[in-house]
């Protein structure tokens, strides 16, 4: 039967747009990363049935990623590490393809890449260290710092990819999930990760005391969802993506970072919105599909 493709234009504003997001996520190396990761030969952490690569592989990962973020930032310790020593404000562009090409590398490469790239973040996190103004020391190597990043980036991923991805995972898939994400969490020093959805929930209940927001967590919340290092035709669709991610913080959390919220409006408004964005990042970053 003859194929019917996407209208020529269609094909190329599809193209465009997947380029831009692209170079913007993965940045000017993100190409050569791409087939690196893809096209090395060799057994992965992960094989292709597995929940992580549906949920890392999703456009809601724009909306949990920016969520974890807020939500790391809660953690007083971690907040100064970042504040000190990311650079996130001069480079922010530059913080995300890093993360990004982590991710990519650990969910979708070659074991002995994902390997590699743990170890290159421990080596890193081992020199960033200090006091905070309080005068609290901190370590990005401490085990118990390093979990709460780690449980709050999953917990974010998650939500996210229940609430806006193209496929959201079942009770069985959630908890193949927090623990496929463990096996990339020990790797990184994190001694007793949870591994299930249960466990996760424990988890971060146990972290609430140590919780609070400082000067500088409500200062990168205000950077980033305000003053956005965005062009400014990506100025709505970023609008819509902070909206979301401050939509699926724990209510507690968005009081904590002053950030404004009318949970009878997410429902109808917030979420349809996310729901149209999201879809559209999956669309323009999607190969065309060819219909029989």
């Amino acid at each position: 039967m003859p194929r019917r493709l996407l209208p020529e234009g269609g094909a190329s504003l599809r193209d465009r747009l997947g380029r831009e997001i692209f170079s913007r996520v993965a940045g000017p190396e993100g190409p050569g990363n791409r087939a690196r990761i893809h096209g090395t030969p060799g057994p992965r952490w992960f094989g292709p049935e597995r929940p992580v690569r549906r949920v890392h592989g999703d456009a809601a990962m724009f909306i949990g990623g920016l969520s974890a973020l807020l939500l790391q930032s809660l953690h007083p310790l971690a907040m100064a590490a970042v504040a000190g020593h990311s650079g996130f404000r001069g480079d922010p562009w530059g913080r995300l393809q890093r993360t990004s090409t982590f991710l990519a590398v650990t969910t979708y490469g070659p074991a002995h890449s994902a390997q590699e790239a743990c170890d290159r973040v421990r080596a890193v996190h081992e020199t960033v260290r200090g006091t905070t103004a309080d005068g609290r020391s901190y370590s990005a190597a401490d085990p118990h710092l390093l979990c709460w990043v780690h449980i709050a980036e999953v917990d974010s991923f998650l939500r996210a990819h229940q609430r806006y991805g193209a496929h959201p995972l079942d009770d069985e898939g959630c908890d193949a999930y927090v623990a496929d994400m463990a096996r990339i969490a020990m790797a990184l020093g994190v001694p007793d990760p949870p591994v299930n959805a249960a466990e996760l929930a424990a988890r971060l209940a146990a972290y609430r005391g140590e919780l609070r927001a400082t000067k500088e967590a409500r200062g990168s919340a205000r950077f980033l969802l305000l003053n956005p290092p965005v062009p400014v035709l990506a100025r709505l669709p970023y609008g819509v993506i902070a909206a979301n991610a401050v939509s699926l913080l724990p209510l507690w959390a968005s009081r904590a970072l002053w950030l404004p919220r009318l949970p009878v409006a997410e429902g109808p408004c917030v979420r349809p919105l996310g729901t149209a964005v999201t879809a559209g990042i999956r669309w323009a970053m999607s190969p065309p599909r060819d219909a029989a």
